[in-house]
């Protein structure tokens, strides 16, 4: 009899844990839900106001030197909120356990050159003085290379903006163990007390620096630690009032025999130019009007490229297959069908499967990246639009047409 009790007891709370298992991954699934429109509702005004500001910026004739200043205001601050944007949804798909990470060796040689590119313009603003300290080129991190760089970015850009004025920021790599590879991050700044150190991690917390000069959420620190832990790492600090902080992150070193990639600079913003004068058709498949007046203006200076659109998909297909182009930019939520569904339709006509397609869309969650790129989009560029990797991404599809005419598209649909 006490076994026969203890059983039922045993199922009874065995159905109560899977009963709160699964109220638990639905409420999971609401917010990512949730945070993907959401998501998607704050870059879509976005778009707008920084696509048309960046065209405004490089307009012909060039805007006067007060109107260049208000211009670029409006682009650090848009650029900003972008920003806060995407550190909010970071620390929530951590949280709720759907970020996924692609572990493999990462070269960090090319890592540090590319954050070194990227973060230098900011240090000169500032009047910082960046040095990074050679170490072996042939090191490898096994870890994902995304949000290594995310992670690096993130500590150098904070030592940068809490540092004193002419100060200096110091980059090194080495070896702390056989296994595991550190990267420090020494600033030159105020430093921080013991007790504000253990405060240093906690979510929304700035440490005082609420009424500051300096902008931001008090989450940075937090998808740091958590995105370098995702990855089998650790990350800790060191600070010294008065004289400035060092922050470190060890990663698992990946010690097979690789060659590292070579190191490549951005292409220029300009459009490459082409080898002959024929005119290219870009079709372009969305329903909100500010877009659509964006993307044709950034078109009118390709001159080898003219833009037809359709405000929903199923005209979209019908325009694809009576016109040809040589590439179609598509949003994803559209009226009626979805762009993805248009893309299924547009790769099983054999008339309109070689045309590659450039997914263009607020859905920027990295799920929603994930679901573009296997539904077979050649390119999913994310709202709002950076004119450059926009003109990048048009030319490899210009290139791509050119190079396989009517032939299906099959294998270079994950080229990147």
């Amino acid at each position: 009899m006490e076994e026969t009790l203890l059983y039922e007891a045993l199922q009874d709370k065995n159905a109560e844990l899977e009963s709160s298992r699964f109220v638990a991954e639905k409420a999971n699934l609401a917010k990512s839900d949730f945070l993907s429109s959401m998501s998607h509702e704050l870059r879509t005004p976005l778009n707008a106001i920084l696509g048309f500001a960046q065209l405004l910026e490089a307009g012909n004739p060039p805007p006067t030197a007060a109107q260049m200043v208000r211009l670029h205001q409006i682009i650090k601050a848009g650029w900003y909120l972008l920003e806060l944007i995407n550190e909010v949804l970071d620390l929530a798909v951590i949280e709720s356990g759907k970020l996924s990470l692609s572990r493999e060796p990462v070269s960090l040689i090319d890592v540090m050159r590319e954050c070194q590119a990227m973060i230098e313009s900011q240090a000169q603003r500032r009047g910082i003085h960046l040095k990074f300290i050679p170490f072996d080129n042939t090191w490898f991190a096994t870890a994902d290379r995304t949000r290594v760089k995310q992670v690096l970015i993130n500590l150098l850009s904070n030592a940068i903006k809490y540092n004193r004025e002419q100060g200096s920021v110091e980059v090194m790599c080495m070896l702390s163990s056989p296994e595991c590879i550190r990267i420090s991050i020494k600033d030159s700044g105020a430093g921080l007390p013991p007790e504000k150190l253990a405060q240093l991690f906690q979510p929304f917390n700035r440490l005082g620096q609420e009424t500051g000069a300096e902008e931001g959420t008090g989450i940075g620190l937090v998808v740091t630690k958590q995105l370098v832990e995702l990855m089998g790492g650790t990350i800790g600090v060191e600070s010294t009032v008065g004289v400035g902080s060092e922050f470190w992150i060890e990663l698992v070193r990946d010690d097979t025999p690789q060659l590292a990639d070579g190191y490549t600079l951005p292409a220029e913003l300009a459009p490459q130019t082409q080898g002959n004068t024929k005119l290219r058709t870009l079709l372009y498949v969305e329903d909100n009007p500010a877009n659509l007046m964006l993307v044709e203006q950034i078109i009118e200076g390709h001159p080898q490229v003219r833009m037809l659109s359709a405000r929903d998909g199923n005209l979209g297909i019908a325009l694809a297959r009576a016109h040809l182009p040589e590439v179609i930019l598509m949003d994803i939520n559209l009226p009626g069908i979805s762009g993805i569904q248009a893309l299924k339709t547009l790769c099983k006509d054999p008339a309109t499967a070689h045309i590659p397609v450039i997914a263009l869309s607020a859905n920027a969650m990295h799920r929603d990246i994930e679901k573009g790129l296997e539904a077979g989009f050649f390119r999913y560029l994310t709202k709002p639009i950076k004119v450059n990797e926009f003109m990048i991404a048009l030319n490899d599809a210009l290139k791509f047409s050119e190079r396989n005419g009517s032939t299906p598209m099959k294998q270079d649909k994950y080229d990147d």
